[in-house]
C-alpha cells in the first residue's frame, strides 16, 4: 500500500534504537526524510550509515532531551537539513523505577526525562507542522492506564502523554493537523531484554508474561508498532485524530481468564 509519505520530513525522538529505530526504518522505506534524535552518537551513526549510505535521507542529532535548548536544536537542525517538517514522533523514554518510595526530586527527574520533551519538541515543531498540515504521534505505554507498581514517574508521564494527545488534537483541529497515540504493552526490544536478564529467572519470568498476552501468547514486535505508527502518520488515516491505539495483542483490555 502506498501511504503517500514520499518526500515528507519526519522527526523521531529515541529513533536510534528499539521501537524508534523500527519507526525510522519504516518511514525510510516509505520514502520519508527523517531526523533521528538519540543520545548515542555511535548508535546513531551506525543506523544512518546502514540505512542511508549517501546521507541524503537521514540526519542524526545527538541531544539531551531534558534540556529545552537541545529540543529546539533538534527541530531546527531537521528543518535546516530538509527545508521543512511534516511529521513528529515523540517516542523517547525510560521506565526508570521512580517509585512512590523514591524522593520527590526523583519523581520530577522522571517527569523531565519522560514527558518534558514531548511538549518541547511539539512546541518547536508546531509552526512547520501547522503550515504543512502534518501529523503528530505520541508513543506511550500501557502503564498509563493499568499502573505497574514501582514506577510512579513513568506511569504519570505516560498518562500525561495520553492527555496531551487529546488536548493537542483539539488545539490543532483548525489546522487539519491530526494527533494520535500508540499504547504498547509488552514489546520485544533490546531494552526489555536487558531488563529481563537482570531478574533471577529471566526465561521463566518471560514465559509468565507472554502467557498472559491473549493474541498468540507472544510479545508484540517493534515492527508491529512501527507499521501502525507509519499508518497513523499518513493520509490513509486522514479521519483519525485524538485516538489512543493499543497495539498489544489484547493485553490491556481482554479478560485474563482467557
Amino acid at each position: 500500500m502506498d501511504l503517500g509519505l514520499k518526500g515528507k520530513v519526519a522527526l523521531v525522538s529515541g529513533g536510534a534504537s528499539g521501537i524508534g529505530e523500527f519507526i525510522v526504518r519504516t518511514l525510510i522505506e516509505e520514502g520519508c526524510l527523517v531526523g533521528i534524535i538519540g543520545r548515542s552518537i555511535e548508535k546513531g551513526n551506525k543506523l544512518t550509515h546502514e540505512i542511508d549510505p549517501t546521507g541524503t535521507q537521514t540526519l542524526f542529532i545527538s541531544a539531551e532531551l531534558t534540556q529545552d535548548a537541545e529540543c529546539k536544536k533538534a527541530v531546527d537542525a531537521t528543518i535546516a537539513k530538509f527545508g521543512k517538517l511534516d511529521l513528529l514522533v515523540n517516542n523517547a523514554g525510560l521506565n526508570d523505577g521512580a517509585s512512590l518510595e523514591k524522593s520527590p526530586s526523583a519523581f520530577m527527574d522522571s517527569i523531565q526525562k519522560n514527558l518534558f520533551h514531548y511538549f518541547a519538541l511539539t512546541h518547536y515543531s508546531l509552526e512547520q507542522i501547522k503550515k504543512n498540515q502534518g501529523s503528530i504521534l505520541n508513543i506511550a505505554s500501557k502503564t498509563a492506564v493499568t499502573g505497574q507498581g514501582g514506577t510512579s514517574g513513568y506511569a504519570a508521564s505516560n498518562a500525561a502523554q495520553l492527555g496531551l494527545t487529546r488536548e493537542w488534537a483539539v488545539d490543532l483541529l483548525p489546522y487539519e493537523v491530526r494527533v494520535n497515540a500508540i499504547v504498547p504493552a509488552e514489546v520485544a526490544t533490546p531494552q526489555y531484554d536487558s531488563w529481563i536478564q537482570t531478574l533471577k529467572n529471566p526465561e521463566e519470568t518471560l514465559k509468565k508474561i507472554t502467557d498472559k498476552i491473549p493474541f498468540g501468547k507472544r510479545m508484540t514486535t517493534s515492527q508491529e508498532i512501527a507499521d501502525m505508527a507509519v499508518f497513523l502518520l499518513s493520509k490513509r488515516a486522514s479521519h483519525i485524530t485524538g485516538q489512543w491505539i493499543f497495539v498489544d495483542g489484547g493485553y490491556t483490555h481482554l479478560d485474563r481468564s482467557i
